[in-house]
């Protein structure tokens, strides 16, 4: 299902309009866009450019989607070189115009969504697949309420012998911290300056935060963000929380990384996804009633996320590193599994009244991009849904023992299991599915064909 996107000229103007009498100091914008890997790009341009960027869109290549992590272009599917990298119009989206408050100098910002000159969304951009993924559920009368919460770390900006991460100083102590303590107010309290300022970032750009702890490791964080009852939002503010995170870190001397697993001894990174449903007369389907604290809905759309994760994991784990962060018993999922209140499943339900009842999703990590992330699992929640599929019993216990050998563990194996995909080729698209796949194939062939330290100490065997 393709949509057109909505004509939000009227609603641009009148932004910009009071944009401009809130903050006339203002004299550059950056025009940006979440890309594959998730990685914000854009142009910055002069502000007295506002108006017309708002009324006529500005032009970016298409193939700006398609690039691996470091940027480079492989020609997936001819997407760059070989159709001579044509531009597509990037859009600004009504209700995204912001100041950027960590700038050194007054600046501003706007998201994009790009469209082809008659208004038909771009296949490429991962914001547009996200959205016909979700029109699926609204063609049943069914509304998303998504909120993310996304683990990180403080690093120095000066690395370890090697090239390796290792955390700040603590500001509070004025020592690297070595050990952890998980929900310890003392790290909050510590790095609270920062914490603070990135609330505050994300208050001005309009991503509502919720709690904040310290996890498993140092210098690693959490953030909650706040429910939204529209899948295309809280993706937005997933992607826009990662760029506060990593300004605000830089102005105070820090690095942040949304890397899944940056310390192999530490735990990991995750992108958890809260999940629920609501009808057209607000109520939570995924409320079972009468039925237990489980609604046939729910059971049916958990069924189908399960269903799809084998051939979700080249999104979910989008690279090597992501991979490291799957490992035996240490709370993250290992296999298709549910249940109540246990952080060893994939698909959790929390505890809560029925109308609060919802699915959190825990397998991706931290450094995945958060439309395709969601696509993936709205797809499965769809696809659960209308073939009536079965997520079989709760797990009452550990469930990240051993690795369900179904799910492809290693990323070439995800990336090639794409090539026959039946639920994210339907919902995701023929053309994206592949051309993701191929993007990353050649960003792992680029990867291997470097010669790492291990491989050298391994194989080098010098006389």
């Amino acid at each position: 299902m393709t949509t057109h996107q909505p004509d939000e000229t009227a609603a641009l103007q009148a932004e910009v309009a009071a944009f401009r009498e809130a903050h006339p100091d203002v004299r550059g914008i950056d025009v940006i866009f979440a890309d594959l890997c998730g990685i914000v790009r854009g142009k910055r341009y002069p502000a007295a450019e506002l108006e017309k960027i708002a009324a006529q869109g500005v032009g970016f290549p298409g193939s700006a989607f398609l690039l691996d992590v470091l940027g480079e272009n492989h020609d997936p599917m001819g997407i760059g070189f070989s159709d001579g990298d044509p531009d597509v119009l990037a859009m600004p989206i009504a209700g995204t115009l912001t100041r950027v408050p960590w700038a050194p100098r007054p600046l501003g910002q706007v998201l994009t969504a790009f469209r082809h000159p008659d208004g038909t969304p771009y296949a490429y951009d991962p914001r547009n697949v996200l959205a016909n993924v979700a029109a699926n559920l609204g063609a049943l009368g069914l509304q998303p309420v998504v909120a993310f919460e996304l683990e990180f770390y403080l690093i120095d900006p000066e690395r370890a012998p090697g090239g390796a991460p290792r955390p700040p100083l603590s500001p509070m102590t004025k020592q690297r911290d070595e050990g952890t303590q998980v929900y310890g107010m003392a790290d909050v309290d510590a790095f609270d300056d920062l914490l603070g300022e990135i609330t505050a970032a994300c208050e001005v750009q309009g991503i509502p935060t919720g709690a904040i702890s310290a996890e498993y490791a140092p210098g690693q964080f959490e953030i909650n963000l706040g429910h939204v009852a529209d899948p295309l939002r809280a993706a937005d503010h997933c992607a826009l929380f990662k760029r506060v995170v990593k300004g605000v870190a830089r102005r105070h001397g820090y690095q942040a990384t949304f890397m899944a697993k940056p310390y192999p001894q530490h735990a990991g990174s995750g992108m958890h996804m809260h999940i629920s449903l609501l009808d057209r007369d607000g109520r939570n389907v995924f409320d079972g009633g009468a039925e237990g604290p489980v609604s046939e809905t729910l059971r049916r759309g958990m069924g189908g996320i399960l269903a799809a994760l084998p051939e979700s994991m080249g999104i979910l784990a989008p690279n090597p590193n992501a991979y490291r962060r799957f490992q035996p018993n240490i709370f993250v999922p290992l296999g298709r599994s549910w249940g109540f209140e246990n952080r060893s499943v994939a698909l959790r339900i929390p505890q809560g009244d029925g109308q609060a009842r919802r699915i959190e999703h825990r397998v991706a990590g931290a450094d995945a991009n958060p439309y395709l992330t969601l696509a993936t699992a709205l797809a499965g929640l769809h696809h659960g849904i209308t073939e009536g599929a079965d997520p079989g019993a709760a797990h009452p216990g550990n469930a990240g023992a051993a690795f369900d050998r179904a799910i492809p563990w290693r990323p070439r194996r995800a990336f090639e299991a794409m090539a026959e995909a039946p639920i994210l080729r339907r919902y995701l698209g023929p053309a994206y599915v592949d051309a993701y796949a191929a993007c990353k194939l050649a960003e792992m062939d680029a990867f291997e064909a470097e010669p790492s330290p291990l491989e050298y100490r391994y194989y080098l065997q010098p006389d």
